[in-house]
């Protein structure tokens, strides 16, 4: 299955981006925000579209959209309708403004930080990557590595830092999103660390912060396969195993916003250590850790301190695909997990899809056949189709879209919100 870009062009030459909510599927939101998000998800439309699409009167959207091009957030674009010939006043439709804002979006990851620069519209601007050493770093030498490649990006863009709305990161492990707060990842030595907080100061910039699957499927939700779908999951296979869902065109993150911790759902008690400290958790078998792991011992394999994993795993994956019975158990054994995992996915949520995503998998032995078909028999029998399954085996750019996208949501709420709380006084 060959993947599709993150970002798809939209109606008459313009992209949209951000969830495509159906009409009057979601009334709870003011209407101002959902006017704002029915055009920044269509990329251009008539007024007349988005009263119809809302179900409100024409006037009512009138009022709203002036408001907000007032205010500098969207604009009104000429387009001449097909067949006119040049005759007459060309068609009008609403647009965001597109240089109103730029947000850049990160992901910091145990081999690279990677980092994009997109507009207010979505639209991409520049992007860069920087490799890493191994292992977790300190609080100030991430803020270093956070700080350099944002002046890197910001050169490529032609733009000042300060010409930034927001920057939003993404960490493996655990994130409380509203505190700004990372409770564990891979990349720091350090736990409970607030670094949004600590990034904001380093930067002088608004940051906020989330777990790299939530922006994973934040970028599927904004830009990809999800946009039409009220409900989906991704499970993330990479250096961890991740996941996010969204439920009604929104991310879950749960209570304190620290759920969806699929990797760390326990498929074997007593079982393999995992880099969180508990063992039998489900990324302990699956993991680019776990394959290192289990290439050493049952290939008798040497994994010297500083090599990289990925070259280790591109050899045990050629071996597979050479025949090598050892190489291909282990990709097999990965894929039982992970047949494990997605079939109680399925049995807890029953999302209208799934899509697994990471650069893992273009490790075709995760998703075989034999896969897919355990997976089956460990789902509920309901005599229903089981929701269908995509490979979307993108790099971390992909990610780094999420990260934009969450900095995108955050500027806009942050605009829309204060009128909000002034209405409601």
């Amino acid at each position: 299955m060959q993947p599709k870009g993150p970002m798809e062009d939209g109606g008459e030459g313009r992209r949209g981006c951000g969830p495509l909510i159906p009409p009057l599927s979601d009334t709870l939101r003011p209407l101002r925000q959902q006017v704002f998000e029915r055009v920044r998800a269509a990329g251009l439309i008539p007024r007349v579209q988005v009263a119809k699409d809302l179900g409100v009167s024409p006037a009512s959207v009138t009022t709203i959209t002036q408001e907000l091009i007032e205010a500098g957030l969207i604009e009104e674009v000429a387009a001449p309708r097909e067949g006119d010939q040049g005759r007459g006043r060309p068609a009008v439709s609403l647009g965001v403004r597109a240089n109103a804002h730029r947000v850049a979006g990160m992901k910091l990851s145990d081999r690279e930080h990677t980092a994009v620069i997109v507009d207010f519209a979505g639209n991409l601007i520049a992007d860069d990557v920087i490799p890493r050493r191994p292992g977790p770093m300190a609080l100030d030498e991430i803020l270093t590595a956070i700080q350099t490649l944002l002046e890197r990006v910001c050169a490529k863009a032609g733009i000042a830092r300060d010409e930034l709305s927001a920057v939003g990161i993404g960490v493996p492990g655990f994130v409380d999103t509203v505190a700004g707060m990372v409770m564990w990842s891979s990349v720091l030595t350090e736990r409970a660390v607030p670094l949004a907080a600590a990034a904001q100061a380093r930067l002088g910039l608004p940051v906020t912060v989330d777990n790299d699957a939530n922006l994973v499927t934040l970028a599927e939700l904004w830009f990809g396969a999800g946009r039409g779908l009220a409900d989906f999951a991704v499970v993330t296979i990479e250096h961890g195993v991740g996941m996010g869902y969204v439920i009604n065109h929104r991310i879950y993150r749960g209570t304190q916003g620290l759920g969806m911790e699929l990797g760390h759902t326990k498929v074997q008690l007593d079982g393999a250590l995992c880099r969180c400290g508990q063992r039998g958790c489900l990324e302990a078998y699956i993991a680019d850790y776990a394959l290192a792991r289990e290439a050493t011992t049952a290939l008798n394999w040497t994994h010297r301190e500083g090599q990289s994993i990925s070259v280790l795993l591109e050899s045990l994956y050629d071996h597979a695909k050479a025949g090598n019975t050892a190489a291909r158990s282990i990709f097999r054994r990965a894929g039982r997990y992970l047949a494990v995992g997605l079939s109680n996915v399925i049995n807890m949520f029953d999302p209208a899809l799934i899509i697994l995503s990471g650069e893992r998998m273009r490790y075709d032995y995760l998703y075989a056949q034999e896969t897919l078909a355990e997976m089956d028999m460990l789902a509920i029998q309901t005599g229903r189709p089981r929701p269908p399954i995509e490979i979307h085996a993108w790099g971390d750019l992909l990610w780094a879209h999420g990260a934009a996208a969450l900095a995108l949501s955050f500027v806009s709420e942050g605009l829309l919100v204060p009128v909000r709380e002034m209405a409601a006084q």
